[in-house]
């Protein structure tokens, strides 16, 4: 935005330049599109603020924070000043006074409790001294000395008494953009003890609030003596710093939350700067024990003892509260509206307490047991495998009951399509072949943790390894597919791997007994912990943003599920498909009676599945051929609708509706025809239009074929055979977590072998590099030696 920069000139040299249009406030009414406007200016989504709820209880979990009406904005000393401590960090004041503003313009009521008066004041002082001494030692030197010139120590009270107007001519300036008014308010102690100036205040807080004004409100530090040790009264804060003011006023006004934003991610379980020191997601009342405070921050009064102890008297007043870094680079700009938004940011105090682990707990139980269950013999690992797929077939029946009951739910509410009906629902046959696959997958156990792939005689008396190990914690997201649960519990299993497993809502009794039933077999070996379900109430982009407890996140379900989380996921590799577009090319040579069984299955076996097909690509020679009408025949048969692509579409002067786009997943009964001049045509458009998925062509003629299967670059292409066959369990993988379309590290359907790295491992008898320099008495040999064969 460019008024930041004009802004930020203004006042880097001392009061704004504030002209008429800054001075305008619009205290009743705004012009009809500022809440366009507002979209504009930030990409945070445009919300319908619920009515004012009924004050006296905070929110027990983030996701009710977008509820919240009215909200107290503090803001601390090192977030308002630059890292000097002389002058505002106007940059930061900026985006969070944009932030504000949206949040206002939406309907919300913010207020801000602001530091910065002391630290403008003290920038305008020292540049009056410094002005003051130069012209006074050049009347009596004839020469400017500034560079021996020194700048007493300044009184904070006189660097606020000079600071605070500025401060707020600052404010009004940039909430003026925003066709916003705001308005200053100095307070005290005796401002909240004296009954009457207490009732005042209050009072002009809630009017300002009615006209749709913001209110900005600082201790008056210019008159305000130095706080005093343990002043606090009994049952009542003292407004001794900004926190505690911050904590009072927003109790006082019974606002919804309270945001107090520091130099700090939030609250950590020892001093931040410590190696092993942990940010707390929650904090809840009685956990102050398990706390070890550092000192304060290089500015302000208060330190993180006073921000939790001023948090904790806000939370029991009422007021739900987060702390969070208004300093933080990465999200600076969007913090303020991402708490709104119920987002893992910072340390949310709640009141209610949740009886299992947190997510952080769970993702480090499950690399504590994870390393164990790698630890393990392959015969062991097979053991919980195969005595899961035993207690699949044992519990059938409660199992099947369970899923009834989501089925049950999910079509009275109705807000699955058909597809994601037929993923949700389990049935006898679905049981059976998922205990079959897992004992295939219990089989390949004893080829996966530990497997030597390759030796290399470095030089004498120095050998290298490389073996196969897990990769770490997997969390695997998937939506209305419970059958995922058992599939994805054998791989990581198997693999050695941690796993975190988040379904979804609709499947939530069916994934229950799955998961009791997996921490059963799992018990056999004292591992229960290597695999957790979330079922706390994080959202999907919360947990992305665990980069340092999770290896990897695979996303199990709908294409939309897919980008947003690959969007989401902050510095975590995320492995899967955004799209599954497969394409089947019949060929001039294709055989008409393998064309249409093979057509049939890819497009009508399961539609909703990735490995479906969603375009059919024909040779024109076979068009208006008795070949093609029988293929058009059969889809009308099989009730799949047909769109026409471009090429197709010219050809017919009555065609079906012209598809909308190439790169189409329908997901469903539909899928669109294309015409195309010969095999090399089918490549190009299949590179262009294609999901790399899989893709498929029926011919035969095996020069054709092969050409085809030499040059698709998709990670699974078919030779006459349906696309459905692209799946772990009809690989001979058992089962899969996932088909992968990225080129690392893992392709195709991804099994065993897919959650699987590598570690190398040296053995020597003291070599040093040193050894084998210009003049070193060793020389590298760097010889292969033979893989012996596992039996």
């Amino acid at each position: 935005m460019l008024w930041k920069t004009s802004w930020i000139h203004h006042f880097n040299s001392g009061l704004p330049k504030i002209g008429s249009r800054a001075t305008k406030c619009w205290p009743i009414s705004r012009p009809a599109s500022i809440k366009q406007l507002a979209r504009h200016w930030s990409n945070v989504p445009f919300l319908t603020v619920p009515p004012r709820r009924t004050p006296g209880k905070p929110f027990a979990h983030r996701s009710e924070l977008k509820q919240a009406k009215r909200i107290v904005v503090k803001l601390g000393s090192a977030v308002v000043t630059r890292g000097d401590e002389c002058g505002l960090a106007l940059g930061r004041l900026a985006s969070i006074v944009e932030q504000v503003s949206i949040l206002q313009n939406q309907g919300r009521e913010m207020m801000i409790v602001t530091s910065g008066a002391v630290a403008f004041g003290k920038q305008r002082l020292r540049h009056e001294i410094l002005l003051s001494q130069s012209v006074r030692q050049a009347l009596h030197s004839g020469q400017n000395q500034l560079k021996d010139m020194t700048v007493p120590v300044l009184e904070a009270r006189a660097c606020a008494a000079a600071g605070q107007s500025g401060l707020m001519a600052l404010y009004e300036a940039m909430f003026t953009q925003y066709s916003i008014c705001a308005a200053q308010i100095l307070v005290t102690n005796l401002d909240f003890h004296d009954e009457q100036k207490r009732r005042n205040l209050s009072s002009t807080l809630h009017e300002l609030l009615r006209m749709n004004i913001v209110p900005i409100i600082n201790t008056n530090d210019a008159v305000v003596p130095p706080p005093e040790p343990n002043s606090d009264l009994q049952g009542v804060i003292s407004i001794k710093d900004n926190d505690s003011l911050a904590a009072r006023l927003a109790v006082e006004m019974r606002a919804d939350m309270l945001i107090v934003l520091s130099d700090v991610e939030g609250l950590f379980d020892s001093p931040p700067g410590l190696d092993d020191a942990k940010l707390i997601d929650t904090f809840y009342p009685g956990d102050q024990q398990s706390i070890t405070f550092g000192t304060k921050s290089r500015v302000g009064l208060g330190g993180m003892e006073a921000k939790v102890k001023a948090a904790l008297w806000a939370l029991q007043g009422g007021t739900s509260v987060v702390i969070a870094s208004g300093t933080h680079p990465k999200v600076t700009g969007h913090v303020i509206n991402d708490i709104v938004e119920g987002k893992k940011i910072g340390t949310f105090f709640s009141e209610v307490k949740p009886a299992g682990p947190t997510i952080e707990q769970q993702a480090e139980m499950a690399r504590t047991d994870g390393r164990v269950l790698a630890s393990l013999q392959p015969d062991q690992r097979a053991d919980i495998i195969h005595r899961l797929a035993d207690l699949l077939t044992d519990h059938r029946d409660e199992i099947l009951k369970a899923n009834e009951k989501d089925m049950e739910k999910a079509v009275t509410l109705g807000r699955l399509s058909q597809p994601l009906l037929k993923r949700l629902s389990l049935t006898t046959a679905k049981l059976n072949s998922l205990a079959i696959g897992l004992h295939q997958i219990a089989a390949s156990t004893q080829d996966s943790v530990g497997r030597l792939i390759r030796r290399t005689r470095v030089a004498k008396g120095l050998d290298l390894e490389q073996i196969t190990v897990p990769i770490g914690v997997l969390l695997v997201i998937f939506e209305s597919r419970p059958d995922c649960l058992p599939q994805v519990s054998a791989l990581a299993i198997a693999s050695g791997n941690g796993l975190l497993l988040k379904g979804g809502k609709e499947a939530t009794l069916s994934n229950h007994i799955l998961y009791h039933l997996t921490q059963e077999a799992l018990s056999m070996h004292g591992v229960k912990d290597a695999v957790h379900l979330v079922s706390t109430r994080e959202e999907v982009e919360d947990l992305c943003r665990l980069n340092k407890l999770i290896d990897l996140i695979i996303p199990r379900g709908s294409p939309q599920l897919v980008r947003d989380i690959q969007k989401a996921s902050k510095g975590i590799p995320v492995l899967g498909h955004s799209e599954g577009i497969c394409h089947v090319y019949v060929d001039s040579d294709a055989n008409i009676e393998k064309a249409i069984k093979i057509v049939r299955d890819s497009k009508c076996d399961y539609p909703a599945a990735c490995n479906a097909m969603e375009t059919l690509l024909i040779h024109r020679d076979l068009l208006r051929t008795p070949f093609f009408d029988q293929i058009i025949d059969m889809l009308r048969v099989e009730q799949v609708k047909i769109h026409a692509g471009p090429k197709f579409a010219s050809y017919l002067t009555f065609s079906p509706s012209e598809v909308k786009s190439l790169r189409t997943e329908y997901g469903d009964l539909e899928c669109c025809i294309e015409v195309v001049e010969n095999v090399q045509d089918a490549i190009g458009h299949i590179h262009k239009y294609s999901s790399s998925h899989t893709d498929a062509i029926i011919t035969e003629n095996e020069e054709t074929a092969e050409y085809f299967m030499q040059h698709v670059d998709s990670a699974c292409v078919f030779w006459n055979a349906s696309t459905r066959f692209s799946d772990g369990y009809r690989f001979g993988l058992g089962a899969e977590v996932g088909i992968s379309t990225s080129r690392i590290h893992a392709r195709g359907p991804v099994g065993l072998e897919g959650l699987l790295t590598t570690k190398w491992l040296l053995r020597g008898e003291g070599q040093t590099v040193s050894d084998f320099a210009e003049q070193g008495s060793m020389s590298y040999i760097h010889e292969n030696i033979p893989v012996p064969q596992r039996t």
